[in-house]
Formats: C-alpha cells, structure tokens, sequence
C-alpha cells in the first residue's frame, strides 16, 4: 500500500478485520486474538490490536489518585504484527528478507476538513538475519 488507493475494510467475523485494496487483488487478514494457521504464505500470520495512547497519570483527574486508572483518551492505531511470512523481498528488486521477519504496522485515520479522509500507514520491518549496516569497532 505505496500509492492511493481504494480500500474496503469489513468485519469478517468477530475476530477478523478483512482489508480488500482496488489495486491489485490484494487481501489482508487481520485476526484479533491469539495468531491462527502455520502461516507460510506470502501474506503471513497477522495478529491485531488496538493500540491507545495512555493518559499520563499525574495528568488524569488533575493529579488526584481515585484507585483506578482513567479509561484511555479517545483515537488509537490499529496494531498489526505479522510473522510467519514466505521469505522474499520487500519490492520488486529490492532488499530480501526471511521467514524470521516481523513486519509491524500502525494504521491510522485522520479526518480532514472538508470531510476528506487519510489512512497513514507506518510499517517496521525486522529481520533478525540480517547483519546490521553499522561498521564494527
């Protein structure tokens, strides 16, 4: 997801978030829970959470301890962890990575004026094969 794009995201079930794209055929499923399946595909195992920001302690409630902790503010990120992943490379041409890779991407949704809408989409790849690009000492 490089370019924009349509996108169609629908519950599939109770557990599974179903991300479609109009470029390409490409599908995304999105399972909250416990990882399922033995993965070994192109689309790996992706596990979803819902990420929130933390009100700072000393903030909430002006400072004033209540024996609980306030619910998180309103917004978050949709967290997806994939792993299990057939080893490839990350574009055509591009860098290779291999089956121990963790891919991690947030997703999140901004309103703009004017009733636009931005999906910005940050991605982390770690593959712990690969030698770090830093020389040694």
């Amino acid at each position: 997801m490089r370019m924009p794009a349509r996108l169609h995201i629908f519950w599939q079930d109770d557990n599974t978030l179903k991300l479609e794209t109009d470029a390409g055929s490409q599908t995304r499923i999105f399972t909250f829970g416990p990882p399922q399946g033995d993965g070994g595909d192109w689309q790996g195992i992706s596990s979803a959470s819902w990420d929130y920001p933390r009100a700072p302690i000393e903030t909430a409630f002006g400072g004033l301890d209540f024996g609980f902790t306030p619910p998180p503010p309103a917004g978050g990120s949709l967290k997806v962890v994939t792993t299990k992943l057939r080893p490839g490379y990350l574009r055509k041409n591009g860098v290779p990575y291999s089956a121990r890779t963790v891919l991690t991407e947030c997703f999140d949704r901004f309103d703009l004026p004017g009733g636009d809408i931005i999906l910005l989409v940050t991605s982390e790849v770690v593959d712990p094969t690969k030698s770090s690009l830093r020389s040694p000492n």
